[in-house]
């Protein structure tokens, strides 16, 4: 608040001090040290006359291209000097009409210059010193001869009360009242002519108020113009018109111009409230980057601190603001550590929210979860929850997340967007949790609430695992009416009418879908295959392993290898591989025979059909590729081994990885996964030592996951190695895992008993 404050004091008194000085030229730009390559003209000569042009120094003046340099206001003060100067072709006379003596060569005598004292005496006469002192200051700096009176507060008042009324008009910016007055006493004294000083004002002020207006209306492009066509408008002495120029360059997207400006201002000006406030105002402008090298214009106070550090935490909080929302910006570790402190002293919600979106557009979740509980416990809002609900569902924390966003979920179209992520991963959890009666209706309720396909899906699968097809079939025929294109919920009411034996329905549903999707139409074909589509939902200790175990492909690969591959014109025509690319991949959302395909594009469209779960089609498309040679043809094999562990088919997976050379990771990371499924095939069979021996050999190749020593500890109990057993279930209980503290307080509770 203190520093919004200071921003609008220096405001107000800029305007003030502009309607009685609008053409104090403040602190002159330096031509030499920013733009060399411009020089200030005028009728087509450099001014090297003008005492500011020989120096390299002149006001600023911003055109709609570039910032140019000028010394217009100089130059015509300069002009109606040497025009009031006899000229060296007429003889100088004394006061009574003699010829005077000419000095002689080299002892000439520099004539004191013809200074317009006017508004001098004006404001002597108000007793206004500080537009007298600005005023001295300005007469100073365009006649570097001219000697002030010693007492100006002494100046007598104006004998013209004429014009002493005019000069009343101009301070109370009466600019229409002001130019009737001139043009009633031209009227009424031909021969009178108003000082060129209050003319040059009234007009700058009017041009100014022209800016201001502009700038309010957020006409920019006119902003700029009258900029350019006022250029003594544009000096320290004015610092708000100078604010104004720059946000209308900002808006314009011409962020250069606009940074020259805040460069222009920490440079020249010396005002220290001016100095802060304009760092405030080019940090709403100006890009993380530029401020940085903004802001080593920061100068050192004499007490040894810098200039700008009342403001430094509202700067750390806009640069993090930024961030947040950009991930290509990396902010400096002080900026964070000022925030951090801040949080550690206020505790307000905000830094924390600021702290904790930072690190989540980073992916850096565990730095991100503490700043999203610290902004909820001191203030819960929709950003918080939602913050807190992203960082559980990236560590597989649905349940927690649901809850987390349930009360925010309509605050925004994203808060519901994450509500409803949280709701079908929730249902979607391998193996199916135990949910809560009043938890499933609330999901039920925003589901149907949202015309939510996705969770609607899960839904149907959840009900499936839960042995309730009827209920299943209903979800998946809702989740169709919303999305009628949705082959994975034409698939699971495939699947549900299949376990109702509703042979009338599947036979409808296959002919609906027998030209888009391949697998609904063979479901009930294949046993082995409609049993490795289905045991998940009737085995969850068993389901979780095979989910967790089976490789599976990033997300976006499939993307990635058509870019890459799917047109070898696309080195050529960018767009036109780009445009089949794409269509490649709409393509494998409903039927394409790989068939005929080249092996490059029926390996593409392998990888697409395992992005989006299809994994016994991607097979037949794999199986096209391995025609090919090379790295096609080991890809293509390492693919379909992929496809088959998906589709449960151990099998058929094993087989498939000895059909080419793979590089050594792959090869070790096919072989843990079919280690780990004939471990999970043997444990559902009973065979609990045969269990533990496929555990152990794939423990040569890949250390073994929590979700295996979750397996070998249930083989272990089941073979009476109860001690063995309690051991593991204890050290996977205190990593958090819940099967195990769930096991382990049922052994214990069985102790008790014994």
């Amino acid at each position: 608040m203190k520093t919004i404050l200071l921003a609008s004091a220096v405001f107000v008194t800029g305007a003030v001090g502009v309607v009685g000085l609008s053409m104090d030229l403040g602190r002159a730009f330096p031509v030499a040290s920013h733009f060399p390559e411009i020089a200030a003209q005028k009728g087509g000569r450099l001014l090297s006359g003008d005492p500011a042009v020989a120096s390299g120094e002149a006001p600023l003046l911003l055109k709609t291209a570039r910032f140019v340099v000028i010394a217009q206001a100089q130059a015509q003060d300069q002009d109606q000097a040497q025009a009031q100067t006899p000229s060296p072709s007429q003889p100088r006379t004394t006061g009574d009409g003699a010829p005077a003596t000419e000095p002689a060569a080299g002892n000439a005598v520099t004539s004191p210059p013809v200074v317009d004292e006017s508004a001098l005496r004006y404001f002597a006469a108000r007793g206004d010193t500080a537009r007298l002192n600005a005023e001295i200051a300005r007469l100073r700096a365009l006649y570097p001869t001219w000697t002030p009176p010693e007492d100006p507060l002494a100046v007598p008042e104006n004998t013209d009360r004429a014009l002493e009324e005019m000069w009343a008009l101009y301070s109370q910016s009466r600019f229409a009242d002001l130019r009737t007055a001139i043009a009633a006493r031209k009227a009424r004294e031909p021969d009178w002519v108003p000082p060129k000083d209050l003319i040059d004002r009234m007009e700058v002020a009017e041009k100014r108020a022209e800016l201001v207006a502009a700038s309010t209306a957020r006409r920019d492009e006119d902003v700029v113009r009258i900029g350019a066509e006022t250029p003594s408008l544009l000096t320290c002495s004015d610092a708000d018109v100078l604010w104004r120029v720059a946000e209308s360059f900002g808006r314009l997207g011409r962020l250069q111009r606009a940074r020259d400006a805040y460069d222009y201002m920490l440079e020249n000006c010396g005002d220290a409230p001016i100095r802060v406030a304009t760092v405030q105002k080019a940090a709403e402008v100006l890009s993380y980057a530029d401020m940085q090298e903004l802001l080593t214009r920061e100068r050192t106070l004499s007490d040894g601190g810098r200039e700008f550090d009342p403001i430094r935490p509202d700067l750390a909080r806009r640069f993090l603001a930024e961030a947040g929302t950009d991930q290509t910006i990396t902010v400096a570790p002080a900026y964070l550590r000022i925030v951090e402190q801040s949080l550690a002293e206020g505790g307000l919600a905000t830094d924390a929210l600021l702290l904790g979106w930072y690190h989540l557009r980073r992916d850096e979740m565990a730095a991100a979860e503490p700043f999203f509980r610290k902004a909820r416990a001191a203030a819960d809002s929709a950003s918080a929850s939602q913050g807190l609900a992203l960082v559980l569902l990236s560590r597989r924390m649905p349940v927690e997340a649901e809850a987390v966003m349930y009360d925010w979920r309509d605050a925004s179209d994203d808060a519901r967007a994450t509500y409803l992520a949280a709701t079908a991963t929730l249902l979607g959890l391998n193996p199916p949790p135990v949910i809560a009666q009043p938890v499933l209706g609330r999901i039920a309720r925003a589901t149907l609430d949202a015309r939510d396909p996705r969770t609607a899906e899960q839904f149907g699968w959840y009900a499936l695992a839960m042995n309730q097809p009827k209920t299943a079939s209903e979800w998946f025929e809702q989740a169709l009416v919303w999305r009628a294109d949705s082959e994975p919920a034409a698939y699971g009411l495939a699947v549900a009418r299949l376990r109702l034996d509703d042979r009338l329905g599947l036979a409808a549903l296959k002919r609906d879908w027998a030209a888009r999707s391949t697998r609904i139409d063979e479901l009930g074909t294949r046993p082995a295959a409609d049993e490795a589509q289905t045991k998940s939902a009737r085995d969850p200790l068993t389901a979780r392993a095979v989910a967790d175990e089976t490789p599976r492909m990033p997300s976006g690969r499939g993307v990635r290898l058509a870019e890459a591959a799917v047109d070898t014109e696309a080195s050529a025509e960018p767009a036109r591989g780009a445009r089949r690319a794409a269509a490649g991949r709409r393509a494998c959302r409903t039927t394409q025979d790989a068939v005929g395909l080249p092996p490059a594009q029926a390996l593409v469209l392998g990888w697409c059909l395992m992005d989006i779960d299809r994994p016994l089609e991607a097979a037949k498309a794999f199986e096209v590729a391995l025609g090919g040679a090379g790295k096609t043809r080991s890809d293509a094999a390492y693919g379909q081994s992929l496809a088959y562990l998906r589709a449960g088919l151990t099998g058929e997976a094993g087989v498939a990885a000895t059909r080419a050379r793979m590089d050594e990771g792959r090869r070790a990371e096919l072989q843990a996964a079919l280690l780990a499924d004939r471990a999970i095939s043997s444990f559902r069979a009973g065979r609990y030592r045969e269990t533990i021996l496929f555990l152990d050999q794939r423990t040569q190749f890949r250390p073994e996951p929590t979700n295996l020593m979750v397996l070998r500890a249930f083989a272990l109990k089941n073979l009476g190695q109860r001690l063995d057993a309690r051991r593991m279930f204890e050290a996977l209980g205190e990593t958090g895992e819940r099967d195990a503290i769930r096991q382990l307080a049922d052994i214990r509770s069985e102790e008790r008993r014994w």
